[in-house]
């Protein structure tokens, strides 16, 4: 059986972590779920989301899924608490910390959806490592991007006062995989020295190690709208998506 990747986020955030994959490690088998047909994964809780993911990855596994990346933030606050699995197993915090130590910032700033930043997953991680964070809760940047929203009058307002308490920091880590869609449009916000840290890089950094077959298609799910999502790939990242399927996961 070949070895397939999985990846797991609310929306279309991860598809910025699948299209690095396809540049960096090559056509390997990959199924993408998109769970926006359940509550949005921030809004849930702990319980709730961990019951969730469980589903969604006993799903998974029934199609082949031997590795997984689960892309979104606010699910990956919840990675101590899913059932162990028999498949690989991977976040988006460990990585963003470890990129982070590595480059030493000044000030550091963190934006991210509410669940992400009042987990405290990111404060307690970076205080391990000696580094404090100043975090702002970036609600509704998700939603507006999911929506197929780049670039309105709305969501650079929403960008101008987020990042505001923020805008002298040396580096911003981007705590949502949504945002690098936006990148150019955050950066009006901050001072010309302000760097933003996408830690998708050292995330595929680190399942490129992983033993994965090349060779193989991708599949793209979603238990919400179909069109919706093609829209919001192609918008976000630039990627378009021919076929999508839609499933019920209940």
């Amino acid at each position: 059986m070949k070895e397939r990747l999985g990846i797991i986020d609310w929306g279309i955030g991860g598809v910025s972590i699948y299209k690095l994959v396809r540049e960096q490690i090559g056509d390997v088998p990959v199924i993408y779920f998109s769970d926006t047909g359940a509550t949005p994964y921030g809004k849930m809780t702990r319980r709730e989301l961990t019951a969730r993911l469980n589903t969604v990855i006993d799903f998974l596994e029934t199609k082949g899924v031997t590795h997984l990346i689960i892309g979104c933030n606010a699910a990956s606050t919840s990675i101590p608490f899913v059932k162990k699995a028999v498949i690989n197993l991977e976040g988006v915090i460990e990585p963003a910390v470890s990129l982070i130590a590595k480059l030493k910032p000044q000030r550091l700033g963190l934006i991210g959806g509410r669940r992400t930043v009042l987990s405290g997953a990111y404060r307690k991680a970076f205080a391990k490592v000696g580094i404090e964070v100043e975090q702002r809760i970036a609600q509704p940047l998700s939603g507006l991007i999911e929506s197929g929203d780049v670039s309105s009058p709305t969501l650079r307002d929403e960008c101008k006062r987020i990042l505001a308490p923020l805008q002298d920091c040396s580096h911003i880590l981007l705590a949502c995989t949504h945002y690098p869609a936006i990148g150019q449009i955050l950066k009006e916000f901050v001072s010309p020295e302000t760097k933003f840290v996408d830690p998708v890089s050292e995330l595929v950094r680190i399942i490129s190690h992983w033993k994965l077959d090349t060779g193989g298609d991708t599949d793209f799910l979603t238990t919400g709208d179909v069109n919706m999502m093609k829209r919001a790939a192609r918008n976000a990242f630039g990627v378009d998506i021919r076929k999508i399927s839609k499933i019920n996961l209940g």
